[in-house]
């Protein structure tokens, strides 16, 4: 799984704390020790919790317990629970809290997502696009992964995915048919996956050689008549269906047969709703 560096993370926490905390610093007493506690207030999947509890220690503070990431824990659970002088604790709440408020939803939404494609389809997938934040693809992926999906493409350097517009660079269609014959060749160790917007198109790319065909924008009635031809004539290859995928129609993809979903929606997940218990010592 992916994991900050401690670099990282003081980057993040230079963010919110860039010299000191200059309201904790006139107002809490050294001495003085806190067990802080951050809490769920609805059921979620634990989401980088080590890299929350690794804040906290760069921060000054000991990790007394955490949850684990990746599991789904119950409204009124304990995810993190902390100790250190007021001062140390106070620098380390906020940047934990938020850590993990965003994480958690990513987690969730994706879980949630995976769980209605498997329900009707054991064996497909939910496959997170690129489109994230700017600055944002580590922290997302890691907590999308937390959730049970999987990266599409993390970049366009470990991966051969032909768009309309690469064909569009062609003079003609033939001329793009011989270039993805030659591209097959030179793929030993990627899978050529095309991307086509209709059922003819995608039967000829699989005709000519592609592992995957990605429909984008097609109907679940097309996929539905893809997945049926591929079954047939190339069992080996796979479909994946993108475009427009959500919450809403991800069942009536699955129930098409393809072997996965690809879809920027869980990127647009909001906050979990967390809290904190303060308990002086």
């Amino acid at each position: 799984m992916i994991n900050f560096s401690d670099q990282e993370l003081w980057n993040y926490i230079r963010e919110d704390i860039s010299y000191f905390d200059l309201t904790t610093h006139l107002l809490a007493p050294a001495e003085q020790k806190v067990i802080l506690s951050i809490v769920t207030r609805e059921e979620i999947v634990v989401a980088c919790n080590d890299d929350a509890a690794r804040i906290a220690e760069l921060l000054g503070c000991k990790v007394i317990a955490k949850a684990q990431s990746g599991i789904m824990v119950k409204k009124g659970s304990t995810l993190l629970e902390i100790y250190g002088d007021g001062q140390s604790i106070h620098k380390a709440w906020k940047v934990c809290q938020v850590f993990l408020e965003h994480a958690c939803a990513l987690a969730t939404h994706a879980h949630k997502m995976l769980t209605k494609a498997q329900s009707v389809n054991p064996d497909c997938e939910v496959l997170v696009t690129r489109k994230s934040f700017p600055f944002s693809k580590q922290f997302s992926i890691h907590a999308l992964m937390c959730g049970g999906v999987m990266p599409h493409r993390l970049g366009v350097s470990e991966s051969v995915l032909i768009f309309d517009h690469h064909r569009s660079l062609f003079e003609n269609h033939d001329a793009f048919e011989d270039a993805l014959k030659k591209i097959k060749k030179r793929c030993v160790e990627n899978k050529l996956v095309v991307e086509s917007q209709t059922l003819d198109d995608a039967k000829r790319m699989l005709q000519l050689g592609a592992d995957v065909i990605q429909l984008d924008k097609c109907s679940a009635d097309t996929a539905s008549e893809l997945v049926a031809y591929k079954n047939i004539n190339f069992p080996n290859a796979a479909i994946m269906a993108a475009g427009g995928i959500n919450m809403q129609n991800v069942a009536d993809y699955a129930k098409t047969g393809v072997n996965a979903l690809v879809t920027s929606a869980l990127y647009n997940s909001s906050m979990s709703n967390l809290t904190t218990i303060w308990k002086k010592i």
